[in-house]
């Protein structure tokens, strides 16, 4: 839906500044990533506009697309409550829209095979983002660490909710940590990066295909298809599931993937109405570590084909970005640890990219087609 102005109409409007600029729709020059892989030297100084913006109503809902797994459920009611609390609006202004996506299918989920077989990270938001062009819903809202860094010519992927926790959970019925494993122990997992980084510490471990929602997945751990599993804990957190973790994994330990624990909200290019609803609920900070872990993710590789790790936090006005690559047995990892500031995060992420590439050797990426 766009809103247009309506001021001449008794309707309950909200007035509020969009910036308006040719690259970035919106204010935040340095904490996305629509324009990478380059950015400003500096902050674009832009005259904001006022725009007077009909508000969404129980007539004429905002229309949030979403899958209908739980995960992705409790992130679209999150959004909502966001979008409720920031413009004093009623739950009914807002319709949950689910979206039953080609990586939803029961007969793919039952196969167990890996991502890059199935169709890449693609498979679970090819219709979202088709009913979002299609004007059949206003935002669509995912979890960063599944979305590819580049989104369809049309669609911008800039609004991020505050972040949650980055860490992996360990789960598992009979061990409290990864160490508590024995020898051969089998452990389940769809996650490329997860199997790459246990290979790479235990390689007496074996690693079978894990695929489903949360709930599918400790289903097979309860039927003993595997000894443990390995999940996000920000997803166990928003489903109220946090004792199901043995344990929490530090980064340290086992780096997170990049994205990890953060939720985006996805737009049309075009709708200057909904991008200046969005900017009320973004989070910069999140926005800013993104935009470093996007990047280095964008430069390596960007697809479901390489095992990448990646983490940004913030300290100050610096910026912390720990990176790794692995190859998919896990025989081989290359790191780094670097800093800089805020505002160059992005280049930062790209950086770490170029020196991590120049430290591979010359069959590190021989398993790529």
């Amino acid at each position: 839906m766009d809103w247009h102005a309506l001021s001449d109409q008794n309707t309950d409007t909200a007035t509020l500044c969009l910036h308006r600029q040719k690259s970035f729709p919106r204010s935040r020059a340095t904490d996305g990533l629509s324009t990478l892989p380059r950015l400003p030297d500096r902050p674009l100084r832009i005259r904001p506009t006022p725009m007077t913006l009909t508000m969404p109503s129980p007539a004429s809902p905002l229309k949030i697309g979403t899958r209908g797994s739980p995960l992705a459920l409790a992130q679209a009611y999150e959004t909502r409550r966001r979008l409720m609390g920031a413009f004093d609006l009623p739950d009914d202004a807002f319709e949950i829209v689910i979206i039953t996506t080609s990586g939803d299918n029961a007969q793919l989920i039952a196969k167990d095979k890996p991502l890059k077989e199935l169709g890449g990270k693609g498979l679970f938001t090819k219709e979202i983002e088709e009913a979002l062009l299609g004007h059949s819903i206003d935002i669509a809202v995912h979890s960063m660490k599944d979305m590819p860094v580049a989104q369809p010519e049309g669609l911008l992927l800039d609004t991020y909710l505050p972040r949650e926790d980055t860490r992996d959970a360990f789960v598992s019925p009979s061990a409290t940590t990864l160490a508590d494993l024995p020898e051969g122990a089998v452990v389940g997992t769809s996650s490329l990066r997860r199997r790459a980084q246990l290979l790479h510490f235990r390689s007496d471990l074996k690693v079978v295909e894990f695929r489903g929602n949360v709930q599918t997945r400790l289903k097979k751990l309860q039927d003993g298809v595997a000894d443990c599993t390995f999940l996000a804990m920000a997803g166990l957190n928003r489903l109220e599931m946090s004792d199901v973790a043995s344990s929490a994994i530090e980064p340290h330990d086992m780096l997170p993937a990049v994205a990890q624990g953060a939720i985006g909200i996805e737009r049309r290019a075009d709708d200057s109405a909904t991008a200046a609803m969005l900017e009320a609920i973004h989070d910069v900070p999140t926005g800013q570590r993104l935009a470093a872990e996007r990047a280095f993710l964008a430069a390596l590789d960007g697809s479901c084909e390489t095992p990448i790790a990646g983490l940004a936090e913030l300290d100050g006005t610096a910026l912390r970005l720990r990176g790794q690559v692995l190859r998919p047995d896990g025989s081989e990892s290359i790191a780094d640890d670097r800093t800089a500031s805020i505002s160059d995060g992005a280049e930062l992420g790209m950086e770490m990219a170029r020196h991590l590439l120049s430290q591979a050797g010359a069959d590190f990426f021989s398993w790529r087609g």
